[in-house]
């Protein structure tokens, strides 16, 4: 799960995280999320994706939940971000989450987009240049919900 996230990290096009995951952090991140789920290839037990869901607030607002989703690039174009997503919208609401939102989706990741848009997510603007880039360019991003009940 580790490799996997950092190395979306470190591409550093989709994820705020400027760090990547440590022995010795990684644990601690993960754990401390409300849900993570794994897609793992049945045949070879080799994890191919995954995401994690966590309130995106508190308080009145801790009905909102949030997630991320990593697919190790050997594992694109064969759905698995798909997958993840709709295992996401199913698992949410027993946690007690009734929106789900993303709050940076960047503007220029048309795979993603498409997808949460397949899927039913409502595009809510446009926040520009709420996204610097690692060669420090700042792209628009397009925060996304989705009702879960």
């Amino acid at each position: 799960m580790t490799e996997i996230w950092n190395e979306v990290v470190r591409a550093g096009a989709a994820f705020p995280q400027e760090e990547c995951l440590t022995v010795e952090t990684a644990p601690l991140f993960f754990n401390s999320q409300s849900h993570c789920g794994v897609a793992v290839n049945s045949d070879s037990g080799k994890i191919l994706g995954l995401y994690i869901l966590h309130p995106n607030n508190v308080g009145r607002c801790s009905h909102i939940s949030n997630a991320s989703y990593a697919v190790s690039s050997s594992s694109r174009n064969m759905h698995i971000g798909e997958k993840l997503v709709k295992d996401c919208i199913k698992t949410a609401p027993s946690y007690g989450f009734r929106i789900l939102q993303f709050n940076a989706v960047v503007k220029t990741n048309a795979p993603a987009r498409h997808l949460y848009e397949k899927l039913g997510f409502k595009p809510l603007g446009t926040i520009e240049g709420g996204f610097r880039t690692d060669s420090g360019f700042y792209e628009d991003i397009c925060p996304y919900y989705i009702n879960l009940v």
